[in-house]
């Protein structure tokens, strides 16, 4: 019999992205709503993706499904 594939954490797939390199890709937080009282320069910093580093990364492909 064959063994159980990982099930996708869905909201994981819905904030992570994983570039073909490997690298796991996400946003910045507070970049959604309330955007008018923000620093502009900030919310320019906001607004590039980040790479996941670390234990967290690890933790992600885990619920990619990717390890």
């Amino acid at each position: 019999m064959a063994k159980n594939k990982p099930k996708t954490r869905k909201s994981a797939a819905k904030r992570f992205k994983v570039s073909p390199k490997g690298k796991v890709l996400n946003r910045g937080q507070g970049f959604r709503h309330l955007r008018g009282k923000k620093n502009k320069s900030w919310l320019r910093r906001k607004k590039k993706t980040l790479e996941v580093v670390g234990r967290m990364k690890r933790k992600v492909l885990m619920m990619l499904g990717k390890k």
